[in-house]
């Protein structure tokens, strides 16, 4: 099956959504605040259902959101889901968060639930593997700290 690559440019209210199936990297990046967040997740969720028939022995789904609200925080924690119905016991999945240094910093699991929690919720029983990967940036986006969570 050929899935093609799918590339939404930015917008003051949406991300740039750029998905690449040959490399497996899924790239959500900058704000989302949609006033119809089904209208933008949608056809993303639908080609992800697509990708995970052929994913990439490891898929890295990088979320790099400066700020989401509810209702797209509702579709990336659909959007997880989908990626969770990978069906190879070899593959991986690793999710990408970002966050200024100094929220990084005080992040702890409880505060880490409460920006994360309905994405992470979403993992449950998985045939493949799940990481989370939380980076704390500077404010050029620059990356200065690192930390794994297996799932």
């Amino acid at each position: 099956m050929d899935l093609n690559s799918f590339i939404v440019e930015p917008t003051a209210k949406t991300p740039l959504i750029d998905m690449n199936p040959l490399t497996g990297e899924l790239i959500i990046s900058g704000r989302s605040i949609p006033e119809n967040a089904a209208k933008v997740y949608e056809s993303v969720n639908n080609w992800i259902a697509e990708y995970v028939k052929i994913a990439k022995r490891t898929t890295n789904l990088r979320l790099n959101l400066e700020y989401f609200n509810t209702a797209s925080s509702i579709w990336l924690a659909r959007i997880v889901k989908t990626l969770c119905g990978i069906n190879d016991p070899e593959s991986t999945l690793i999710i990408h968060s970002y966050f200024e240094i100094e929220e990084f910093d005080n992040l702890d699991s409880n505060n880490l639930r409460d920006t994360l929690g309905p994405i992470i919720d979403m993992i449950g029983n998985t045939v493949i593997s799940v990481g989370l990967k939380i980076y704390g940036t500077d404010e050029k986006g620059e990356v200065i700290k690192e930390s794994m969570i297996l799932i």
